[in-house]
C-alpha cells in the first residue's frame, strides 16, 4: 500500500476551544465531590493524571457544559509548557477543562483518527514548532487562532488507525505498569503507617504490638513502644549536600558521564528510583567542584524550590545544591528512610528558612526529630518492603524501555519509514528496539 501524506490545517479537521475565563470559574466553586476539572498539572505524557483534580458541583458542571470533554478530545496547555497535551479516554468523558487549557476536538473523523492526531502532536519537531510560534515574552501562550492555523500531515485513515493501535499497545503496557506500581506504593505506605505510626508491628508472637497490649514509654514525641527511642535523622544515615560545577565551562558537562541530578529532574518523573538526570557531569567537572559522589541506595531529598521531592538512587550519583540527601546506615535501609522522609515532609518544611524561598539547611536536616525503632523491627520491615521495591524498580525500568521504543517509533511511523500492515492485529506487537528519528514537522 502506498504511503501518501495529506496536509490539513487544524481548522479543517477540528474545533479548538479555550477553557472558561476566570470570571466563570473560581476556586470558591470547588467541592469535595463532583465533576473533575483538568488543569495543566493533570496533562501527563498523552494521558490524563487523575490525582488531585479539583471538582465542581453538578449544577456548575451543567453551567460549564461548553467546556466538557468527550473521549477522543485532546487537551493542550494554553500557557507555559504549550507543547504539553493529553488524550481524553473513556475514563475522563464528561470531565471539564480549565481556563489554562485548550481543547482540540476532531470533527472530520472520516479524515483524521483522533488518537493518531494526538500522537502526531507528540512529534518532537511539531512540539518545537508549537513552542516557537507561541506568543508572549515572559510566559508563552497559545490561542485558538494559532492552534487553528497549525498544519498537520496524515496518511489514509486506515493507516492512521493502524499506527495509533500500535502506539497505544505500548501506552497500555506503560499504564498497566503504572497501575501496578501505584498499588505497590499504597501497600508499602500502608505497612509503614501500620508499623511506625499506629505501632501495630508484629510482636515476638507475630501479633499486632499495640492492640496486643505492648508496653509503651514516655518520650517528647509522646508514648512510644518500649525499646524504641526518639532520635534525629543523623542517627539513621549521613546527610549529604550537593553542588553545581561552573556552567561557564562546557568541559564540565556531558551527555554520558557521572550522573548529576537536580530537583527539576525529580519534578519530571513519578518514579521512586532514579539513575541520572537530564545532563551528566564530566570527571573534570567533578574534580573542580564540591560535588559529592553518593552511593547506590542514597535517598535524595530536595531541600528547596520545592522541599520534598524524594527518590532512591539506583547507582552512584551526584546532585546539585538543591538536595539534602540521606545515605542510610546499613542496618536502617533505603526503603525505611524513603518512607520516613515522605511522612515527615511537613515537619522538615517547618524547619526551613529563607526570604525568597524556603530551604532546609544541612544542619537542620540532621536535627529533624524522628522515632527510631529497634534493629529487629527495622530488619523485618526491610525484609517485606525490599522485594516490593525491586518489583517497582523493574516496572519503572520496563516503562523506560517502552517509552524509548514508542518515542523512537513515532517519527518513523509518521513519516512512513516504518510501515504498519493495516490487516495485522496490533494488540500485542513484538517490537524490536530501533534508533533514530526521521519524521519532521514542516509547517
Amino acid at each position: 500500500m502506498s504511503f501518501e501524506l495529506k496536509k490539513y490545517k487544524l481548522a479543517e479537521i477540528a474545533d479548538v476551544q479555550t477553557g472558561p475565563f476566570g470570571s466563570q470559574l473560581h476556586k470558591d466553586d470547588y467541592v469535595p465531590h463532583g465533576t473533575p476539572i483538568i488543569t495543566v498539572e493533570h496533562l501527563g505524557e498523552n494521558f490524563i493524571i487523575h490525582e488531585n483534580t479539583p471538582k465542581v458541583s453538578n449544577d456548575d458542571a451543567l453551567r460549564l457544559s461548553k467546556y466538557s470533554l468527550c473521549e477522543g478530545d485532546i487537551v493542550f496547555s494554553r500557557v507555559g509548557s504549550v507543547d504539553r497535551r493529553a488524550y481524553v479516554s473513556k475514563k475522563e468523558h464528561g470531565w471539564l477543562f480549565s481556563g489554562r487549557c485548550l481543547r482540540v476536538r476532531v470533527n472530520k473523523k472520516d479524515k483524521i483518527d483522533p488518537k493518531y492526531l494526538s500522537y502526531y502532536f507528540g512529534l518532537e519537531s511539531f512540539r518545537e514548532y508549537v513552542r516557537s510560534i507561541a506568543v508572549g515574552a515572559t510566559m508563552p501562550s497559545l490561542n485558538t487562532k494559532i492552534m487553528s492555523s497549525l498544519e498537520i500531515q496524515a496518511p489514509e485513515l486506515n493507516v492512521q488507525v493502524a499506527i495509533s493501535k500500535l502506539l497505544s499497545s505500548l501506552d497500555k503496557k506503560i499504564e498497566l505498569n503504572n497501575a501496578i506500581n501505584k498499588n505497590l506504593e499504597e501497600m508499602a505506605q500502608a505497612l509503614f503507617k501500620r508499623w511506625f505510626v499506629d505501632f501495630e508491628f508484629p510482636n515476638e508472637n507475630g501479633e499486632p504490638y499495640k492492640s496486643s497490649g505492648g508496653e509503651f514509654e514516655e518520650s517528647e514525641l509522646g508514648l512510644i513502644p518500649k525499646g524504641w527511642k526518639q532520635g534525629t535523622i543523623s542517627e539513621l544515615g549521613e546527610v549529604a549536600g550537593g553542588a553545581t560545577p561552573s556552567k561557564k565551562n562546557e568541559d564540565f558537562y556531558t551527555v554520558r558521564g557521572i550522573p548529576w541530578i537536580t530537583p527539576k529532574d525529580l519534578s519530571k518523573t513519578n518514579n521512586k528510583y532514579i539513575s541520572r538526570g537530564e545532563i551528566d557531569i564530566t570527571q573534570k567537572g567533578f574534580s573542580n567542584s564540591s560535588v559529592k559522589l553518593l552511593p547506590k541506595g542514597t535517598v535524595l531529598f530536595s531541600s528547596r524550590a520545592p522541599i520534598g521531592y524524594i527518590a532512591i538512587a539506583k547507582n552512584e550519583v551526584t546532585t546539585n545544591q538543591g538536595f539534602k540527601s540521606v545515605i542510610p546506615f546499613k542496618h536502617v535501609g533505603s526503603e525505611f528512610v524513603y518512607y520516613l522522609l515522605k511522612s515527615n515532609v511537613e515537619t522538615i518544611e517547618s524547619r526551613a528558612s529563607g526570604s525568597t524561598f524556603k530551604e532546609i539547611s544541612g544542619t537542620e536536616m540532621k536535627r529533624v526529630p524522628v522515632l527510631i525503632p529497634t534493629e529487629n523491627v527495622l530488619a523485618k520491615f526491610n525484609e517485606i518492603v525490599e522485594p516490593i521495591g525491586k518489583l517497582t524498580q523493574k516496572c519503572e525500568e520496563e516503562n523506560e524501555d517502552l517509552t524509548q521504543i514508542r518515542d523512537t517509533l513515532l517519527p518513523k511511523l509518521m513519516s512512513g519509514e516504518i510501515r504498519v500492515p493495516v490487516e495485522q492485529d496490533h494488540s500485542a506487537p513484538d517490537l524490536p528496539m530501533v534508533a533514530g528519528k526521521s519524521a519532521t514537522y514542516q509547517p
